[in-house]
């Protein structure tokens, strides 16, 4: 492993900055998701207002020569979606929509789920379960806790519900560099594992099944499924580890609406 980057607090506003903007996209996005909107159409909506409202990069577009600005990626989809004209959105659908963009060098990364409409018991149970699986691995992260603890507090969570991590996946260091180390597991032993420090800025971004962890890629090179083709959800926060804790670099603009604080007040 290269020796991990420990960030100064000038490098940390950097990442801030790119982190608030693109979770700004998110927002924006949320009241363009309904019935009948076309993966595209939501593609084409984040990469305007990146290039032309943020006047910032989509990091996404030809990165390892993926096509699109956001990986959108509904139902049992786990991850890496392509956007496309032929795929609408139906009510009851749940969907992740996850971008990256570039602003001075420094890339912000984030995830969401969007319910269209109006979803069944297990859809909503799925989206919301993740989310605090999400939770539960940030609190845990401070200097001197490990990715294992993280890991492990994820996967508490989801088993707890019934439900099954994937285990390909996992969240990644992010700076000036898209993909660098470490690898953040969503499961893991508690104590094992890199320990972590302050200055460090990673992401955590759970893909949780509603059924078997087990995956498969399709054709296209890129869209991840379920292999029984079970419901699939992810959220994802840039993280730094601060003197005494975690700051979240993509906090939400628009409020939490029904989902709990990860920080207690």
């Amino acid at each position: 492993m290269k020796s991990l980057k420990l960030r100064t607090p000038d490098e940390v506003a950097k990442a801030r900055e790119a982190g608030h903007l693109i979770a700004e996209v998110l927002a924006m996005l949320k009241p363009h998701v309904v019935p009948g909107v076309s993966t595209e159409e939501l593609d084409a909506i984040c990469h305007d207002y990146i290039v032309g409202t943020l006047k910032c990069i989509p990091s996404n577009v030809g990165y390892h020569g993926y096509p699109k600005t956001a990986c959108i990626s509904p139902n049992h989809v786990v991850c890496h979606g392509i956007p496309s004209k032929d795929k609408k959105l139906k009510k009851g659908d749940i969907v992740n929509v996850d971008v990256t963009l570039t602003k001075d060098g420094w890339f912000g990364d984030s995830s969401r789920m969007f319910i269209v409409g109006e979803a069944n018991v297990l859809a909503r149970r799925l989206v919301m379960t993740t989310y605090e699986a999400l939770r539960a691995g940030i609190r845990q992260v401070r200097p001197g806790a490990t990715l294992g603890d993280v890991g492990h507090a994820i996967q508490k969570v989801a088993h707890a519900a019934g439900f099954s991590v994937v285990r390909e996946y996992g969240g990644h260091g992010i700076g000036d560099v898209y993909h660098d180390d470490p690898h953040v597991n969503h499961f893991g032993r508690p104590g094992e594992g890199l320990k972590l420090q302050e200055g460090m800025i990673f992401t955590i971004e759970p893909m949780i099944n509603a059924g078997g962890a087990a995956i498969r890629e399709l054709n296209d090179g890129w869209t991840v499924v379920t292999r029984d083709h079970s419901l699939s959800a992810q959220w994802e926060h840039m993280v730094a580890v601060t003197k005494d804790g975690f700051e979240i670099l993509t906090p939400w603009p628009d409020g939490l609406g029904d989902y709990p604080a990860i920080a207690d007040a």
